[in-house]
């Protein structure tokens, strides 16, 4: 009876496992190894479907004359004989090999390294894997840096493939919205917050209706010394930058065009208060407000691109921290005044996304706050060096009062807020389960090095859309948590400590959003470095040592995309205490697949 490549393929690994052991156990007994020299002398450029895929299917072109060039048959028996499966003849004579499911590198070498050698074939190329390439059509994309340039863009565009954040709604907390034609299709019922009539312009207090009318002041309006300034349609131009419609042949793209905006009116003239702003917080999360009407489009991102000066209020945590305790990811803007931002709120409240702004080179921008409590930073703009270094995004015309739909550039961490609340769009419509604490975690551990400089603080680095979407998309999740209780203690300044669960009764490989529960006493937690050991021995960084992060404790969830791993076997919380003085205790840490 003929095996199929796929379970040949098995048999032949455990005979390898086998060996390997009885090398281990016996050192007299003398074992085979398989020599590396076939792979290595194939290119990857032959053995994969698209970068760090490999094939599993070969296009092998036989050369004319040859019995398989012709014949079905001729071409099967080849095909068995250097261990695949013929599956068709393709429309240039070709002939379509299968290599079973999920071949490793070295197989797929070796098959192409067979058929290079039969004097028969013409040529073997992997059958590769397309995906849709074109850039969106709409007209100003070209000028959206922010999106997809390589040195300091967000990477946008390879999110896409795989999330266009639908199903999501998206709160603009913020001045309101003002009607625009590439922008209307995404826009659903929010509400006007303001309740001071002074502050709301429009004539009236509280309202569904969140129309902008302007914010513009006077000199001397706002405060003694103030000059005047013209309306800002701010909330129409965050809005844009997340979610923006889409290949309509017009303007802008968004970078979650499949998701929805509920504007939420909180800023007028001169501003807003607290008050409205965690009224709006509520609301916006499902939560209830008194006289005002139930939300029938519960969001599951806030975008704050807001601040004033001091500490966060209880009042104002209290409103993030019941938001997040329904499933709502809050994003705030750091601020603009290019200062630490533990002086400004809600940039320094706790449980939000902490968004620092930076420029077209990759650094922060000059005017961006910093600081241990940002998180990560995104594109914001710099227009001090060219117009066309800012923000492009939807706006309006009028000075005053609305006029004509516009397009302009903008710079700010408010720019930069709004293109990670778009990544939390993009993210939970891939993988809704993920929850506040999950979503903040898989940002930060895919952002990658700012391409620029920073001082003083720009969180995990330059947010990085493809690759957080690729690492939260994907793989089988069941809920299913394996856990240990067993108390380590961390020695200061010491050796790793090792914490072991033994996973079984999976199938198959790791999710990609495996969630790693880590839960560590320690009073210095800057000196400790946590990382994740799969069952081959792999290591996957959950956290670096930082000497500016003085707080106590780790108690969080990591997300790690662990879909190249086997998911039975022996799972490691490695923890190790870098510096001196502080000590801690490895509490208990879990796995939910």
């Amino acid at each position: 009876m003929r095996t199929s490549p796929s379970l040949r393929r098995k048999l032949i690994s455990a005979a390898a496992v086998s060996a390997a052991l009885l090398s281990v156990g016996t050192a007299s007994v003398a074992v085979a190894q398989d020599t590396p020299a076939q792979e290595t002398a194939v290119p990857a450029a032959l053995t994969e479907a698209a970068p760090g895929v490999q094939a599993e299917r070969l296009i092998v072109g036989y050369k004319s004359g040859a019995a398989e060039a012709t014949s079905n048959k001729a071409a099967e028996a080849d095909a068995a004989a250097k261990d695949a499966d013929f599956q068709r003849r393709l429309g240039t004579g070709a002939a379509l090999v299968d290599l079973g499911a999920d071949p490793s590198k070295a197989e797929v070498a070796d098959a192409v390294a067979e058929f290079r050698a039969d004097p028969q074939v013409a040529y073997v190329v992997p059958d590769r894997l397309n995906k849709p390439q074109a850039d969106p059509n709409d007209t100003e994309y070209a000028k959206q840096w922010d999106l997809f340039e390589a040195t300091a863009g967000m990477n946008v565009p390879g999110a896409w493939a795989k999330s266009t954040g639908a199903g999501v709604t998206v709160a603009v907390i913020d001045t309101g919205y003002v009607t625009h034609s590439d922008l209307a299709a995404n826009i659903v019922a929010g509400y006007d917050f303001i309740s001071d009539t002074a502050v709301s312009v429009d004539g009236n207090g509280r309202d569904s209706n969140p129309a902008d009318p302007g914010d513009y002041y006077a000199a001397n309006e706002c405060g003694a010394g103030i000059p005047a300034s013209s309306s800002s349609w701010h909330g129409t131009h965050v809005a844009g930058t997340i979610a923006a419609v889409t290949n309509n042949s017009k303007g802008v793209a968004g970078i979650a065009y499949g998701a929805k905006i509920s504007p939420l009116r909180v800023l007028g003239k001169c501003g807003g208060y607290d008050s409205d702003i965690i009224d709006a917080i509520t609301w916006a999360s499902g939560g209830t407000v008194s006289g005002v009407p139930a939300n029938t489009n519960v969001a599951k991102v806030i975008n704050m691109s807001l601040g004033g000066d001091g500490a966060c209020t209880s009042a104002t945590q209290t409103a993030i921290n019941n938001a997040v305790s329904r499933g709502t990811t809050v994003v705030v803007a750091a601020g603009n005044e290019n200062e630490n931002v533990s002086g400004h709120s809600p940039g320094n409240c706790n449980n939000i996304i902490s968004v620092a702004a930076t420029n077209r080179s990759g650094a922060k921008a000059s005017y961006s706050n910093y600081g241990s409590l940002v998180d990560i930073s995104a594109p914001g703009g710099q227009t001090s060096t060219g117009t066309a270094n800012g923000i492009l995004s939807t706006l309006n015309s009028g000075a005053s009062t609305p006029s004509s739909e516009s397009y302009a550039y903008y710079q700010g961490t408010s720019m930069a807020t709004p293109h990670i609340a778009g990544l939390v769009a993009l993210m939970k419509s891939a993988n809704s389960a993920l929850t506040p604490a999950q979503i903040e975690t898989a940002i930060k551990n895919n952002a990658r090095p700012l391409p620029g400089a920073c001082s003083g603080g720009c969180g995990a680095g330059l947010a990085d859309a493809a690759k957080t979407v690729a690492a939260v998309s994907g793989g089988t999740t069941t809920g299913t948590t394996f856990s240990s209780t067993t108390a380590v203690a961390i020695p200061d300044n010491g050796s790793a400590i090792e914490s072991p669960i033994t996973v079984s009764g999976r199938s198959g490989n790791a999710p990609s959003a495996l969630q790693v529960g880590v839960d560590i006493t320690h009073t210095y937690r800057g000196d400790l470095a946590i990382s994740l050991v799969a069952p081959d021995g792999s290591v996957y960084s959950l956290k670096a040592a930082s000497s500016s992060d003085s707080a106590d404790n780790v108690n969080t969830t990591y997300t790690v995309n662990a879909s190249a791993e086997t998911a039975n076997g022996t799972w490691k919380l490695r923890v190790q205490d870098t510096a001196a003085q502080d000590t801690g205790t490895l509490n208990g840490w879990k796995l939910t697949f």
